[in-house]
């Protein structure tokens, strides 16, 4: 299938603590890329540094099985400068993250190359367009299906979006 010659290369998705959302963005990206053929880097990080080191959260790790996505072994980690040189294109999945990451964005100088491109991790779904994915850290487990049906949708938006 043909694709844009927009489509990035290399997604990082991006949440608080990189222990529910972004990482289960992560696999489920991976896995819809894959799928529709295209060849890309994606990984998953945090603003926040309180989870770095630690797997997925135990709850996020059961649902995620649950769709026959295996988040198990990946490991948390905190958003760095050189992210903003490292991929393509880097997904908040929520309006606060993505205006911290714009601030990450902000502070850093002296580059000659040119920087990621920021998103809202919902922004090409037609469905939840503009919408924060919820955290479901203090949730439920109705919480963490909805999160798997959110991310499901906007990562096939993305990529149908770079679809000729």
């Amino acid at each position: 299938m043909p694709i844009k010659a927009s489509t990035p290369s290399s997604v990082l998705l991006v949440c608080l603590g990189n222990i529910c959302r972004s990482p289960t963005a992560e696999e489920i990206f991976r896995q819809q890329a894959a799928i529709a053929g295209l060849s890309m880097k994606v990984d998953s990080a945090g603003t926040g540094d309180w989870h770095i080191g630690h797997a997925p959260d135990e709850r996020a790790q059961r649902h995620a099985k649950a769709h026959g996505y295996k988040i198990n072994k990946l490991v948390a980690r905190q958003v760095s400068a050189d992210d903003f040189r490292d991929f393509d294109l880097i997904l908040a999945m929520d309006a606060q993250n993505l205006a911290d990451l714009q601030s990450i964005k902000n502070g850093i100088t002296n580059t000659d190359t040119k920087l990621a491109k920021l998103a809202l991790f919902s922004e090409e779904d037609p469905t939840y367009g503009g919408d924060d994915v919820p955290d479901p850290y203090t949730g439920d487990g109705d919480a963490f299906e909805e999160v798997i049906e959110r991310i499901e949708s906007s990562a096939q938006a993305w990529i149908e979006s770079w679809k000729i």
